[in-house]
């Protein structure tokens, strides 16, 4: 008898319990908050964050173990990436000091040890031709800050085009999509392909708008240039100094007549956006 009146009494506490907490829940549409509904939704709460606590620090485990490794690729590239700059580094350092003993022994003078100690000056683009057939834009270094016309301008991929015109403070700039501009004096670029600069020739003188890629001309036939080569000036225009990265063969074939060959090149350097360019210091002559 006395374990059926405990059930008895523990049924009435528990429907008593769900009375009040149904009696909580109604009275609160008033738009308050009563204690059953905070008792309730705090039960709940504590409820739920005694599962999703562990499923957080599970989930959690297993984001920082994803990222971890995401860190160790990374820093196995970077340790790569270090590697080849360090060996790089050593192999153009050895470089220098072999070229400076060859022109020790060759008996340079020291104008011509200078001569390729280009500086390169940044500019900002401050303005864009209007016109689409112009080509051009405006830098914000001048007369000046020593710049000249017919100074190569460069961004960080490769050739952009030239000096065209000077003022106090600004300069004109000629893309190489504007190269054929006869209009503006447009000048041919004297090129070759890297790593081969005594054995290919060729001459850059027209850009294909509809390809937007640049043309190279009079290209001996006998010319061992290739597509996949890469394009740098010459140096022989006495224009754009030696060196400076051009773009890319894409494709080669006989010129006009047969008597030379023609490649067409995918230029390094874009020709549109431009924010920040560089124009080329070559020492003096004298």
């Amino acid at each position: 008898m006395k374990l059926l009146g405990n059930k008895r009494l523990l049924i009435l506490l528990l429907g008593l319990i769900c009375f009040i907490a149904l009696m909580g829940l109604t009275l609160g549409k008033r738009g308050q908050t009563t204690w059953p509904e905070k008792f309730v939704g705090d039960t709940i709460s504590w409820t739920q964050g005694l599962f999703y606590k562990p499923a957080g620090y599970i989930a959690g485990f297993f984001e920082d173990m994803k990222q971890m490794r995401t860190i160790f690729v990374e820093n196995k590239v970077l340790k790569q990436t270090l590697t080849k700059y360090a060996r790089d580094t050593t192999r153009l350092n050895d470089l220098e000091q072999q070229n400076k003993r060859l022109q020790d022994a060759l008996g340079f003078t020291e104008r011509q040890k200078q001569a390729n100690n280009y500086t390169f000056r940044i500019a900002e683009v401050v303005a864009v031709s209007p016109d689409s057939l112009n080509n051009t834009v405006r830098i914000n270094l001048g007369e000046k800050d020593g710049v000249k016309p017919n100074m190569a301008v460069v961004s960080v991929d490769g050739l952009v085009g030239r000096v065209l015109q000077t003022f106090s403070f600004y300069s004109n700039v000629q893309l190489l999509n504007g190269v054929d501009d006869t209009a503006n004096d447009s000048k041919a670029i004297a090129v070759t392909i890297k790593n081969r600069e005594n054995e290919s020739f060729g001459i850059i003188e027209s850009y294909d708008p509809t390809q937007q890629k640049l043309v190279m001309t009079k290209i001996d036939p006998n010319d061992k240039l290739e597509v996949g080569d890469e394009v740098i000036t010459s140096g022989l225009g006495q224009v754009f100094p030696r060196g400076i990265p051009v773009g890319k063969v894409i494709s080669r074939k006989p010129g006009n007549f047969g008597i030379s060959h023609e490649a067409v090149i995918q230029p390094f350097a874009s020709f549109t956006h431009l924010r920040e360019v560089f124009v080329v210091f070559v020492p003096e002559q004298g």
